[in-house]
């Protein structure tokens, strides 16, 4: 899958879990930058994720997660 098609669809899902239509996904986005972004709707973004693209994420690739650039690179990864 293609990264701009990842970041589409993860801009898509930020502006789901948070609410905030303004919300556009970049590689350098981190939870500090989203004031909605807490440990519960982390929970929901990577859930959202998970199934928008179906695949399955461990708790340690979760856990080493510092912005949206690692969660995209992941999701490229894993795509089938």
């Amino acid at each position: 899958m293609h990264a701009d098609a990842i970041y589409q669809q993860l801009t898509t899902i930020l502006r789901d879990v948070f609410d905030d239509d303004a919300l556009v996904a970049r590689a350098d986005l981190t939870a500090d930058d989203v004031e909605e972004w807490d440990s519960l709707s982390h929970l929901r973004l990577i859930t959202t994720v998970q199934k928008t693209f179906g695949i399955k994420f461990s708790a340690a690739e979760v856990g080493k997660l510092g912005n949206v650039g690692d969660l995209a690179r992941l999701i490229q990864a894993k795509a089938p």
